[in-house]
């Protein structure tokens, strides 16, 4: 099995916002014991790419969520079982495979971050790309993110402005906690 590449500062400049090291997420309730994002190494790759895109327009990613272990899945799936907004564990998640991440974006200088016209896993309609119920900048924001991701090779799920995964997720085996070593969830 290929290890998991650790996505923090100082080797990727990104904000982490890891929402279910929290409480402040659909669960109500912190999914994993300690605040960590991993990837694939090669989706790790493509966030280098973004990473770069972005700084180069004068701003920063804010990553919420990247590798989902299995576990987490069942978890956030018991909450909300809908798979308009989450993935079925029994048919496996992309963040379950580590190669898919949740994020948006910051001014890199005052670190605001930028209106997308919903929080994240804002489980409605509203979050959808391409949606015309946010005001026009926050429309106009979640463009730039979507640009700014696309460019660097990743792919987007239409319902959630913050979701981008690699192509064809599937060729990458589900990944649960103990498999991944990378303690996110309770011993």
């Amino acid at each position: 099995m290929t290890a998991l590449v650790e996505i923090a500062p100082p080797r990727f400049d990104v904000s982490l916002a890891l929402a279910y090291a929290s409480d402040d997420n659909i669960t109500g309730r912190p999914i994993y014991r300690r605040a960590a994002c991993y990837l694939h190494p090669d989706a790790a790759t493509l966030l280098e790419r973004a990473v770069d895109l972005a700084a180069a327009q004068d701003l920063k990613l804010v990553i919420f969520d990247g590798y989902r272990p299995v576990e987490a899945q069942w978890a956030l799936w018991h909450q909300c079982p809908d798979p308009t907004f989450l993935a079925d564990p029994r048919r496996g998640s992309p963040h379950s495979r580590g190669v898919a991440v949740d994020l948006s974006l910051m001014d890199r200088g005052t670190g605001i971050p930028l209106d997308m016209g919903t929080g994240f896993d804002d489980l409605t309609p509203r979050a959808f790309h391409g949606s015309d119920a946010p005001p026009p900048a926050a429309q106009r924001n979640r463009m730039l993110l979507l640009g700014l991701m696309a460019s660097a090779g990743w792919d987007h799920y239409l319902n959630e402005w913050w979701h981008y995964q690699m192509f064809a997720p599937r060729r990458y085996p589900l990944l649960w906690d103990s498999a991944a070593r990378t303690g996110l969830m309770a011993a």
